[in-house]
């Protein structure tokens, strides 16, 4: 499976579209991204990156709805989680009575 996470560019390099490169926010970890298949991405833009390549623009809506979605996985990965803790937690008591 592949996966495209969008970021906001924060600074851009290079004159020519195949060179452009930018730096792009990815929630406060910054990384340095090719611009070259995405040419009107600009500082403040929203970009879709796939391995290290910005293949996309997007508007601020749609990647506030991407952060929101990203954001109720990983609550439901968390929830999860706990649960399974508690599982063998109560497992681990269980065993321990025997």
């Amino acid at each position: 499976m592949c996966l495209a996470v969008p970021g906001k560019v924060v600074s851009v390099e290079g004159e020519s579209d195949l060179l452009r490169m930018g730096k792009v926010d990815f929630g406060g970890v910054l990384k340095e991204v090719c611009l070259a298949y995405a040419p009107e991405a600009g500082v403040g833009d929203y970009v879709i990156v796939h391995a290290g390549f910005a293949i996309s623009t997007l508007d601020q809506e749609a990647a506030g709805q991407v952060f929101e979605y990203l954001g109720q996985m990983n609550a439901s990965e968390e929830t999860e989680g706990e649960a399974d803790d508690e599982r063998e937690e109560r497992k681990g008591l269980h065993d321990h009575r025997r």
